[in-house]
């Protein structure tokens, strides 16, 4: 263990205790000498650990937040436990998309055409031009259900599993917290944000909920700065943005898991942080 900071007995360091577990971060906290000694298992936690332990001791918010959590009946340990009662919208989505992995043969079959932003099989879209075109005409006809319908066409079964388990991980925070009328605006606003960059990129053979969880995420990430209330490691952040970068390079195919339609990754998290700058954060749910 490393020894990183030293902490006046009067301050009560129990939530930041419960925190730093929800967060993974093994730590200790002993009393030497009529001081509070925290101590780290791993020293490059010390950097952030310390940081957050300053907002704890200076924002009263950040301190009722935790010990929200410490009451809420979602959180075991700490750690982030909902069950399906918790968030039944999504489970619904999740359920939904399986669902069309199986009807769509991971996205072999006919079926998969309906979902696409436009049926690939009736334009020429090769060009910007075509797939404007394409776009306007599919809408015209009264098939707006295809601006969001991408979202549940998946090409193998670690693309769908991987999808689901960070949507009901972060998604059904937003749905706990915020409620579900925010959960619906990010979806749409995500869905339509992420699945139009792609499709104007690269056309209509994409498909997939990444852009709905990058967009969540970076709403989560953005919106809990200002009102604390989500749990999430810091370093799941960091390693989504670096994966989207990774992403616009040849490492992914070269590694053979096919392109990533990186533009919907992009243009879900830019449109998540847009959210949280323009929604104002009502805190929903205490406990």
């Amino acid at each position: 263990m490393y020894r990183v900071k030293q902490v006046d007995t009067t301050v009560n360091l129990a939530g930041f205790s419960r925190w730093l577990n929800g967060q993974g971060v093994a730590h200790r906290i002993t009393e030497e000498g009529g001081f509070q000694v925290i101590w780290l298992e791993d020293p490059a936690h010390a950097e952030p650990v310390l940081a957050a332990l300053d907002r704890f001791m200076a924002e009263p918010q950040l301190r009722d937040a935790v010990d929200r959590q410490s009451r809420s009946p979602v959180f075991v340990g700490g750690r982030w436990q909902p069950s399906p009662r918790h968030a039944p919208l999504v489970l619904g989505i999740i359920g939904f998309a399986v669902i069309m992995v199986w009807f769509t043969a991971m996205g072999q079959n006919e079926l998969a055409a309906t979902l696409m932003m436009i049926d690939p099989r009736d334009y020429d879209w090769s060009t910007m031009a075509g797939r404007i075109e394409a776009l306007s005409a599919t809408l015209a006809s009264g098939q707006v259900w295809r601006l969001l319908t991408p979202d549940f066409l998946h090409f193998s079964w670690t693309h769908i599993i991987f999808n689901s388990v960070m949507l009901w991980f972060l998604g059904s925070q937003i749905e706990w917290f915020d409620g579900r009328g925010r959960l619906i605006t990010l979806f749409l606003v995500t869905s339509v944000v992420s699945n139009g960059l792609q499709y104007f990129v690269s056309g209509p053979l994409f498909g997939g909920l990444s852009g709905v969880v990058y967009g969540i995420l970076g709403y989560c990430w953005l919106s809990q700065r200002s009102a604390p209330r989500f749990q999430f490691p810091p370093a799941l952040v960091t390693f989504a943005v670096v994966w989207m970068v990774i992403g616009f390079t040849a490492l992914p195919e070269m590694l053979g898991l096919g392109r990533m339609a990186n533009e919907a990754h992009l243009g879900g998290f830019v449109a998540g942080l847009a959210l949280a700058v323009i929604l104002p954060v009502r805190m929903r749910r205490g406990a």
